[in-house]
C-alpha cells in the first residue's frame, strides 16, 4: 500500500478533515457561535490562531465545525446517488431493451439540470436550506452512478461466470446482486470518492450563494461569501476556508486516484 503515493497522501488529507470534524464535536478553541464585536477582524494570534471574522467569532472554530457540515452533505448526497443510481444501473444492464434505453435517456435529460440549477429550483419552491442542498446534490449524483453502473455491469454480463449462473437457473436480479455487483464494486468505490469531492464543492458553492446551510450554522462556502467584501481589509478570511475546501477536495481526488490504481488489476499488473 505504501507504494501508492497518491493513495497515502489522499488518505492523510482525508484523515485530517475527518479529524477536524470529529474534534469539533467535543472541542473547539472558542464557542462556535459566540459573537464578540469588540474582537472583530483580529489577525492571527496566540489567542485566536486564525483570527476572527466580522462578528468576532473565532475562525479556527468555524472551520473545524464547518468540516462537519461538508462531510454530512457529502455522505448523504453520495449515499442517495449510490442507493438509487446503482439499482437503476443494474436494472438497465439486466433488462436491456426498452427499459435500458428509457433509463439512459432519462439520465441524459437529468444532466441538463446541474446541482446548482436544481438547488435554485428547489429553493424557489421550498426555500433555501441544507436539506434542499443535499437533495439537489443527491439527485444530481443518481444519473452519474446509474450510467457508470450500467456500463460496468454490461461488461460483466458477457463473462462466463454470469452464463454459468444463468445456466443454474438464477434470475437476472439475483445474478446482478450476487455476482455482478461485487465485481463492479471497485469502480463504484472510486467514483464515490470523486462524487464526494464534487459534493463538497457543490455545497460550498450553494452556501456561497446563500442556498445551502443557513446562519448561524458554520459553512466553508458562506465563510468565503462573508470574506468577499473584506479581501483588502482582511484577506486571510478568504484564505483559510479556501484552504479547507482545497484540502478536502484534493484529498478525496488523490484517494480516488490511488484506489483506482490499487483496485484495477490491469494497472496493478503494469506496476
Amino acid at each position: 500500500m505504501s507504494r501508492h503515493r497518491s493513495f497515502m497522501i489522499g488518505a492523510l488529507l482525508c484523515a485530517l478533515v475527518l479529524a477536524a470534524a470529529a474534534l469539533s464535536l467535543v472541542w473547539t478553541p472558542w464557542p462556535v457561535l459566540e459573537i464578540d464585536m469588540a474582537k472583530k477582524l483580529l489577525p492571527p494570534s496566540g489567542q485566536h490562531w486564525l483570527g476572527t471574522d466580522p462578528l468576532g467569532r473565532d475562525v479556527l472554530s468555524l472551520i473545524l465545525a464547518g468540516a462537519r457540515n461538508s462531510i454530512l452533505v457529502g455522505v448523504i448526497a453520495v449515499g442517495i446517488g449510490l442507493g438509487v443510481g446503482v439499482l437503476l444501473g443494474l436494472w438497465a444492464a439486466a433488462r436491456r431493451g426498452w427499459v435500458e434505453e428509457a433509463l439512459m435517456r432519462l439520465t441524459d435529460f437529468s444532466f441538463a439540470f446541474p446541482a446548482l440549477l436544481l438547488a435554485i429550483m428547489l429553493t424557489a419552491v421550498a426555500g433555501p436550506g441544507i436539506v434542499n442542498a443535499i437533495i439537489a446534490i443527491g439527485l444530481h449524483n443518481i444519473p452519474t452512478f446509474a450510467r457508470i453502473t450500467r456500463a460496468a455491469a454490461r461488461q460483466q454480463w458477457a463473462r462466463d461466470y454470469v452464463l454459468a449462473a444463468r445456466a443454474c437457473g438464477k434470475g437476472a436480479w439475483r445474478i446482478s446482486v450476487e455476482h455482478v455487483l461485487p465485481n463492479i464494486a471497485a469502480v463504484l468505490i472510486v467514483q464515490a470518492t470523486i462524487q464526494f469531492a464534487l459534493a463538497i464543492l457543490a455545497e460550498a458553492a450553494l452556501s456561497y450563494l446563500g442556498l445551502g446551510s443557513q446562519p448561524p450554522a458554520p459553512s466553508w462556502g458562506r465563510m468565503l461569501a462573508e470574506a468577499q467584501t473584506l479581501l483588502f481589509q482582511a484577506p486571510l478570511l478568504a484564505v483559510f476556508p479556501g484552504l479547507a475546501i482545497m484540502t478536502a477536495v484534493l484529498g478525496l481526488n488523490l484517494l480516488g486516484d490511488g484506489l483506482r490504481d490499487m483496485l484495477d488489476p490491469k494497472l496493478a499488473r503494469s506496476r
